[in-house]
């Protein structure tokens, strides 16, 4: 499942990536309130994306944040990595974060891990191959 940060995180890059062509930051304020994220939540949230390269931020009285690189560039699967952790639905295939399954007797022949690798390995495709402008253009398809 898709976590609340990441959906933030998601929501907050949409909005940086929407104002990319005027080239002005914008400022934590404004994103929180039009994008419906708490404020508190959203400055922890873009600083964990300014670390990862994804945004960058601008002091001073025309301040704020603004995309680190083309939004044609940032993928959704880079998204969720920094901002909600794996992809993989079990931790025994993630691919980033293994763990093995406390539960599990034998990895090599585990039927779930089996059909979860498949999973993952589909999600992981859809999802490194929509940037962000791609999913602009989905919804602003509809």
């Amino acid at each position: 499942m898709l976590s609340k940060k990441s959906k933030y995180a998601i929501k907050a890059l949409v909005r940086l990536a929407r104002n990319e062509k005027s080239q002005k930051p914008l400022r934590i304020s404004e994103i929180s309130e039009k994008e419906g994220i708490p404020r508190k939540f959203l400055e922890a949230i873009l600083v964990e994306l300014r670390n990862n390269g994804l945004v960058r931020s601008k002091l001073g009285a025309s301040g704020g944040y603004y995309l680190a690189k083309p939004s044609e560039d940032i993928e959704l699967s880079q998204i969720i990595r920094i901002s909600g952790g794996p992809i993989a639905m079990l931790p025994c295939v993630s691919l980033n974060f293994y763990e093995r399954c406390e539960e599990c007797i034998d990895e090599e022949t585990c039927g779930l891990r089996d059909v979860m690798l498949e999973v993952r390995d589909a999600t992981l495709s859809i999802l490194s191959e929509t940037s962000l402008a791609d999913y602009i253009r989905r919804e602003d398809k509809e």
